[in-house]
């Protein structure tokens, strides 16, 4: 219980008893719960409101709210980028739970700290912790609907176990997860619970590249979010709908909206927006502006940089390569240290997906240098490594460059 939110002052006023202190964080974990729906998970009123609770559970030793306020505080932290401060308070969670051997406890710490994972790049340990979470039984819990009840959790754990997936070189099976959780959603009818399973849905047909279902997911959780007042899912669906727009064609439209949702999303207090300046990068290179591609992108990694590599640093690197080649083929040498780099980050954690990007990126650079046979021997294992989700476009284009590829073969 050492770690004190940046920027906020010692505890001016303590409650004069325990009993006192105790009710206090009641209160502060219920207000914090409420802000974090509408004013977003990295406001600065819901910093302070846990900060409170807190050091209220830390000056008047452990009490039984000490789990819900860590479950409140981590995603301050993650939305911050901080994720070694998540990761630790996660961990944290986990013990807590452990001692007192509550399966709904349980559940929720193994689901948070799979969630922290996913966004440090830990990509084998995020699965495994998801999963852990997920299989537990906690039929016997009542089915609250609320923030902190068990069925929004599993929708949140399902969506971020389908991300996982998704990373790791199942897309298919990242799509039966994401369903899953969106159909848990849509029965639950608890607007934040499906405004958030919309909004997860739409990443996972972004990572999958399909544009149309992106914008559908998108449009639905905007109108929603806009309905129910969630600021933070407001600014995502609009981030996530302009990227759909550029992909179909309708670029400068499309990237107003992602500058848009960006300003929004930073106006929440979130510094957690890298897979959004992601999509603004790659839909400035494809309507040409290159310069402001690759400043977001310096951005971005210097962020991460100052963190740790996380489960983006790949892709951040191999859109940096591509957006040196659009600029000048002058840049050819830099492009392929770009695509190198991502290469290793996505096989250290192992992102399959971005691991395929990386290569079919290089095997392309080569293929223009007439290096084909280099290229097919580069692009054709990682390929070969799949066995779902040859319908999606990452693995159409990577089998169409190695059938053109073995056409140049000597």
């Amino acid at each position: 219980m050492a770690h004190c939110t940046k920027g906020l002052a010692v505890l001016q006023v303590l409650p004069d008893t325990p009993e006192r202190a105790w009710q206090e964080i009641n209160i502060q974990v219920a207000l914090g719960r409420a802000l974090q729906t509408t004013k977003g998970f990295a406001a600065p009123e819901v910093e302070a409101t846990y900060h409170r609770a807190h050091e209220l559970c830390r000056l008047v030793g452990e009490t039984p709210q000490l789990f819900s306020v860590l479950d409140g505080i981590i995603p301050f932290h993650t939305m911050q980028v901080e994720f070694q401060i998540a990761r630790e308070l996660t961990e944290e969670m986990l013990s807590l739970a452990q001692c007192v051997h509550d399966p709904a406890d349980l559940r929720d710490a193994h689901i948070m700290l799979g969630n922290v994972l996913l966004f440090c790049g830990d990509l084998d340990a995020a699965r495994v912790h998801l999963e852990q979470g997920l299989a537990l039984d906690i039929s016997q819990q009542p089915r609250s609907v609320s923030l902190l009840g068990p069925a929004h959790r599993e929708m949140f754990g399902l969506s971020r176990l389908a991300s996982t997936l998704w990373y790791l070189g199942y897309p298919d099976q990242a799509l039966q997860r994401g369903q899953a959780a969106l159909t848990l959603a849509r029965e639950l009818a608890y607007p934040f619970s499906l405004a958030s399973a919309l909004i997860y849905a739409a990443i996972l047909h972004c990572y999958r590249r399909e544009a149309h279902l992106t914008y559908e997911y998108a449009e639905a959780a905007l109108v929603l979010a806009r309905e129910q007042g969630f600021a933070e899912r407001v600014a995502e669906a609009t981030m996530l709908r302009g990227w759909a727009l550029v992909e179909e064609g309708q670029g400068e439209a499309g990237i107003a909206q992602i500058r848009q949702g960006l300003a929004a999303h930073h106006a929440t207090g979130a510094e957690m927006s890298g897979f959004y300046r992601a999509l603004l990068g790659e839909a400035c290179r494809s309507v040409g502006q290159i310069e402001e591609g690759l400043q977001v992108r310096a951005q971005r990694l210097a962020i991460m940089h100052s963190s740790r590599p996380g489960s983006l640093m790949a892709e951040l690197y191999r859109l940096k390569g591509e957006l040196l080649l659009t600029r000048s083929a002058e840049h050819q040498a830099t492009a392929e240290t770009c695509f190198r780099h991502a290469l290793t980050v996505a096989c250290r954690q192992p992102a399959k997906s971005l691991e395929l990007r990386a290569t079919r990126s290089l095997a392309r650079l080569w293929q223009q240098q007439g290096k084909h046979a280099e290229a097919y021997e580069l692009l054709a294992p990682i390929y070969g490594w799949f066995t779902e989700g040859f319908d999606t476009a990452d693995l159409r284009d990577a089998q169409a460059l190695l059938a053109a590829l073995a056409q140049r073969q000597p």
